[in-house]
Parts: C-alpha cells; sequence; structure tokens
C-alpha cells in the first residue's frame, strides 16, 4: 500500500513538472566583498524552479557544489563554502584579488568573472530538458574595504576592476 502512494506521488510529481512551464535556475544577486589582503567573501543569491528543489531534495544536485567548482575554475584558487541552502550559498576565496603596494598606495585588482559554462554544466542533469536557466544576476556589486563599489546588471561577465584604495 505505502508503495503504491510513492508511486503515484512520483507520478504526479513527473506531470506537474512537465505541465509547468520551463523555469529555471535564476542569478539573483551576485555580491563579492574584497578585503584589504585580497581575500573575498562571495554571497550568491539565486532562485531554484520545482525541478530543481527536488533534484537538491533528492540529492542529485548540489547548486553550492556547481558554482564552487565553477568558481575554483574561473579563479584558478580554492574556494570554500561558508553556507548553501537552496537560495544562497556563500563563499570565501583567499587572494581573489591581486593587491600591490607602491609608495604608500594599494591597488587591488579584482579577475574578470563569467558565467558562461554554467549552462554547460546544468545540462549534464536529468532535469536540464525542463529548465530554461538565467545566468546573469540582476544585479552584481563589487565592493572594496575602503567604501567603493562598483555594480553591473544583469551581466553573465563582468571585467577585471582595478581600484586604488583610500586609507
Amino acid at each position: 500500500m505505502q508503495r503504491s502512494y510513492i508511486l503515484a506521488g512520483t507520478l504526479a510529481l513527473v506531470i506537474v513538472l512537465l505541465a509547468c512551464p520551463a523555469q529555471a535556475f535564476t542569478a539573483k544577486s551576485l555580491d563579492i566583498a574584497v578585503d584589504q589582503d585580497g581575500d573575498a567573501i562571495i554571497t550568491f543569491d539565486y532562485e531554484l524552479s520545482l525541478a530543481e528543489n527536488f533534484a537538491v531534495f533528492m540529492q542529485i544536485a548540489n547548486p553550492a557544489a556547481e558554482l564552487k567548482k565553477a568558481l575554483e575554475g574561473n579563479f584558478g584558487k580554492p574556494v570554500e563554502v561558508i553556507q548553501a541552502d537552496n537560495g544562497r550559498a556563500q563563499f570565501v576565496t583567499r587572494g581573489y584579488a591581486t593587491v600591490k603596494e607602491s609608495d604608500g598606495t594599494v591597488t587591488v585588482k579584482t579577475p574578470a568573472l563569467s558565467f558562461e559554462n554554467a549552462e554547460k554544466v546544468l545540462k549534464k542533469y536529468w532535469f536540464a530538458p525542463l529548465v530554461s536557466p538565467d545566468f546573469s544576476p540582476s544585479v552584481t556589486r563589487v565592493r572594496f574595504s575602503d567604501g567603493f563599489s562598483q555594480e553591473y546588471l544583469d551581466q553573465l561577465s563582468i571585467p577585471s576592476i582595478s581600484h586604488t584604495l583610500n586609507t
């Protein structure tokens, strides 16, 4: 009897997933807080579709792990997951930015960042045909330790930023 409930529930879920419009992972915001030493705390807010939430619930997909891999591939540096759930992932990257001191001034240069390869990663999952992801965050903000920030709207890639800190 219990097995028939599980089967009926699974079939109902499949019907709902097929009947739903193709919604998917939506990048909401990306905040990169760069400290004076070049380390960064990266906070990524996103929204998952019903299918993706189901995949996460069933432990088929792990958005934080995929974002970690993407960031490590992009930066070429280890990324540590601080916190992750179905709508937010937060990471720390040591040595994220290059720091140069000259004549008493400190210049911090961030690497360029792109989510263009994220779609390739998503296509590996069973639910990929059901979704149409949006990997460009509505707002990307890069903040420096002196309060200066640079903001980008709906950009899939952001350029490297060079900023001289006000000390």
